[in-house]
């Protein structure tokens, strides 16, 4: 939970640099709503369903219509676009069984998915924004991005001539970014195409995650509009994209990428506090409270065992900062510190060490053993 909260905080302040609305949506809808969509045809032996006073229901394994809702919640005309919907989106898929892997592959899949609502001459724009979003969040953790593009499936719907179009416009932004990328024919969802984003880890393993789909079908399907200059009723583009893909895979990949040694900003323990003797533990807990206050998570370890143990047992954890306090620590209001893969540092005084380690939380630093690690890879 410590990861999954700071990877939302994450994505809500990326949500708000790049001026998307949170929105949430309901995970089930009357079946009637999958058959406009087009998920019934295509995808309803991979749904759930139920029933209520007779009405079949389905569970959503995607969150576009619930966003065609919202945007079609009131009149809208061309000032008022691009719009940018944003939803920690809860999705269910029924998998088959022999499919699903730990946290990779699950049933139950909370995606960063978002919807832009936007003229066909912004496409361009958008989808570059949405690139240079994915690279911002890829860099935080080291991933090397590689880019497919994938086309039209040959279960689809819509005509060729938009399935062209859309085909087009991915592509024509793809090379305004000057961006290389493999061509991944009849890969495409079945309402449009989509660059898929390929992450490699620290150890050179590949992993798709992040997804960009660019959608003319469903706001025809559900009659989608906008008021143009010209006072005259348009049809937006929709572009799909989750850029973590969901949640649960996310944190997978990260446990793989990072071997478990996580950046101090988004380590679920950050410090552990370990006193020399027991009668240290009560600066121990003084120190330890006085980093939690500052919104760093510390403890102090009081266990009744050698401090040379526990030193082992945090590394062995993979805490990213050990703090020893003994005598002289505790009359000099001090603390001797090891950092993961630099050792013994020596003594710091706490509140020079509590602001260097908060200045590195909120910089969402990569410690230097993981960029030189990756840039080997």
């Amino acid at each position: 939970m410590v990861i999954w909260n700071e990877l939302t905080a994450l994505w809500r302040e990326l949500n708000r640099n790049w001026r998307y609305q949170e929105v949430r949506t309901p995970i089930i809808y009357s079946v009637d709503v999958w058959k406009q969509s087009g998920h019934w045809d295509k995808y309803r032996d991979h749904m759930f369903f139920t029933e209520k006073d007779g009405r079949p229901f389905g569970l959503k394994p995607m969150n576009c219509p619930g966003h065609v809702f919202i945007y079609q919640d009131q009149r809208r005309s061309y000032r008022d676009l691009p719009l940018r919907l944003a939803e920690q989106g809860l999705v269910h898929r029924d998998e088959p069984s022999g499919t699903l892997h730990g946290l990779m592959r699950v049933i139950h899949i909370t995606q960063d998915d978002a919807h832009i609502f936007c003229r066909h001459d912004q496409v361009q724009e958008e989808v570059l924004g949405c690139l240079e979003l994915a690279q911002t969040i890829y860099d935080l953790f080291g991933l090397d991005l590689r880019i497919e593009l994938s086309t039209r499936p040959e279960n689809r719907i819509g005509s060729d001539e938009l399935w062209d179009d859309a085909e087009a416009a991915l592509e024509g932004a793809l090379r305004h970014a000057r961006l290389e990328y493999d061509l991944n024919e009849g890969d495409g969802a079945f309402y449009g195409p989509k660059i898929d984003l390929h992450m490699t880890d620290s150890i050179g393993r590949s992993w798709q995650m992040g997804t960009i789909q660019l959608d003319y079908q469903m706001p025809e399907r559900f009659d989608v509009t906008y008021t143009g200059e010209d006072n005259a009723e348009h049809r937006p583009a929709m572009i799909h994209r989750a850029l973590f893909g969901s949640f649960e895979r996310f944190i997978g990949i990260l446990i793989e990428h990072f071997g478990g040694a996580f950046p101090l900003w988004i380590a679920p323990l950050q410090v552990a506090v370990l006193p020399v003797a027991d009668r240290h533990n009560a600066y121990a807990e003084e120190v330890a409270e006085d980093l939690t206050a500052a919104g760093i998570r510390a403890e102090a370890d009081l266990r009744a065992e050698s401090v040379g143990r526990k030193i082992a047992q945090s590394e062995t954890h993979k805490v990213p900062v050990i703090l020893v306090v003994g005598d002289r620590e505790a009359q000099d209001g001090t603390v001797s510190v090891r950092r993961r893969g630099e050792g013994n540092l020596g003594a710091r005084p706490l509140q020079d060490l509590r602001d260097e380690l908060l200045e590195e939380i909120r910089e969402r630093r990569l410690p230097a053993s993981t960029v030189d690690s990756t840039q080997e890879a």
